[in-house]
């Protein structure tokens, strides 16, 4: 049946609701104000406010428990470990832990404040008209006076054991975020600035394992190299060949216009860092009747024939090389560590 088809003398002249009467009307969708505030449990027997009381600071406990285990699995567990945890497979305990910890923390401050608010907070429903952006004088009074009733409403004074956990669980949960600055440090030292080359060190090739030869190299080819005792099941693999990684080229030497190059090289063979100075992402492109190797990544240009310096692009440097030359079985070792950082070139300014 539609509003129109109701008979006026069905409608109430009077409406009732929690802030009082509203007068007849002939709206049928007129504002029937608030239900009445029907109270609580905790809001009749102080033993259920209790209760909630001690559930509130057990989530605020729980939560300041979960951070301490956050920075004790930063300290506990090493960043290269793998373990196989059901149903995740083999993940890192470290970002594993570290996840659990700091979600946990996250989630009970949250679950606590909800159950406080829900069970402790008044949660009488108040109706309050628009008004100009600009408050009146009197309204700013009002709102003044609502903060202070809602904070003495809060129980925040008088639930001091809900208070001093809060204040414990929200203090111990920036922690986190001042253990993670450690990485922000000093720590890395010199190690970025040495790799595994060194002296007497076999050139391996990448894609056999064998150590690499002169006769291997024919002229105009590009060849990847690593340092000899570096295996791909190694822990640190991938830190080491981040920065040891190596490419080797064999170039004509009367083509090779870089006199230091031709010096460290061998019958021609050049080896140069694979790693791009730009921002380190890994060379393979390589031009055979120019020299010249390009970066992927930014196309930042090398030319091999000349020091690998930059041509084009937003590389900072060229490439460094390692010197190079053949042992007494006929192959290519290193003669050094490279003499200058590989990769980007903020590296040098650090």
């Amino acid at each position: 049946m539609s509003s129109q088809q109701i008979p006026e003398d069905s409608l109430p002249a009077v409406q009732e609701t929690a802030h009082g009467a509203v007068e007849g009307t002939d709206d049928p969708f007129a504002d029937p104000g608030l239900p009445a505030h029907q109270p609580r449990i905790q809001d009749l027997d102080e033993r259920a406010a209790r209760r909630s009381e001690r559930a509130v600071a057990f989530m605020f406990t729980l939560s300041m428990l979960a951070t301490v285990g956050f920075i004790a699995s930063y300290v506990i567990f090493p960043v290269d470990k793998i373990v196989y945890i059901w149903p995740f497979g083999h993940v890192s305990p470290l970002n594993f832990s570290l996840g659990l910890t700091l979600g946990f923390a996250l989630f009970f401050i949250g679950a606590g404040a909800v159950h406080w608010a829900r069970t402790l907070m008044s949660d009488v429903e108040v109706a309050a008209e628009r008004h100009p952006i600009e408050a009146e004088p009197e309204v700013k009074a009002q709102v003044m006076a609502d903060f202070a009733a809602g904070a003495e409403e809060s129980q925040l004074g008088r639930r001091k054991l809900i208070r001093n956990t809060m204040f414990g669980a929200l203090a111990l949960v920036p922690l986190s975020g001042v253990v993670l600055l450690r990485d922000l440090g000093p720590l890395p030292e010199k190690k970025l600035r040495t790799t595994m080359w060194a002296k007497g060190k076999l050139l391996v090739n990448m894609n056999t394992g064998e150590p690499l030869r002169p006769e291997h190299v024919p002229v105009g080819s590009l060849t990847f190299a690593r340092p000899e005792g570096l295996e791909e099941d190694s822990h640190d693999f991938l830190t080491q060949i981040a920065k040891a990684a190596l490419m080797i080229v064999r170039i004509e030497p009367d083509d090779i216009k870089d006199r230091r190059q031709r010096e460290w090289a061998h019958e021609g063979i050049v080896a140069f860092s694979k790693i791009c100075t730009h921002v380190g992402c890994p060379i393979s492109l390589y031009e055979q009747q120019t020299h010249h190797v390009l970066c992927p990544c930014h196309q930042s240009t090398f030319d091999l024939s000349d020091g690998a310096r930059v041509i084009f692009g937003p590389a900072g440097h060229a490439l460094p090389q390692l010197r190079i030359g053949v042992n007494s079985e006929g192959n290519l070792e290193a003669l050094g560590d490279f003499d200058e950082p590989v990769g980007p070139s903020f590296w040098e300014r650090g």
